[in-house]
């Protein structure tokens, strides 16, 4: 099983990135996927989540409006394209694989933005 973030990088505010999650070594059109974010020294928060079918998708109330979660079941992949980005936005982004009590979690791809 595995799960391999990309797309981080450095931006400028109000910048655009656009992460992506590969997943293999399971059946992926039936889990859940979120992105969750981790800043140093604060706890890891949940960031957007897309159901197996590709909707239902919720935000947290920090990126709405301004990331969109999607996902590709034919090809295994779930994004977070993510617009005006924020300084606060800095921080190592997971993506998660749920599907009952079965979890599968990334490496993480760092984001940082900053002028």
């Amino acid at each position: 099983v595995q799960l391999v973030e990309s797309g981080g990088g450095l931006v400028h505010p109000g910048g655009s990135l656009r992460l992506s999650c590969a997943a293999s070594g399971f059946t992926f059109s039936r889990y859940f996927m979120r992105w969750y974010r981790q800043a140093p020294g604060k706890e890891r928060e949940l960031v957007a989540s897309i159901s197996s079918a590709g909707d239902p998708t919720n935000y947290a109330d920090s990126v709405k409006g301004r990331f969109t979660i999607s996902r590709d079941n034919a090809k295994n992949t779930v994004d977070l394209q993510m617009n005006s980005l924020k300084p606060e936005d800095t921080a190592m982004y997971y993506c998660k694989a749920q599907f009952a009590t079965i979890t599968y979690w990334g490496q993480g791809t760092q984001v940082t933005v900053s002028s």
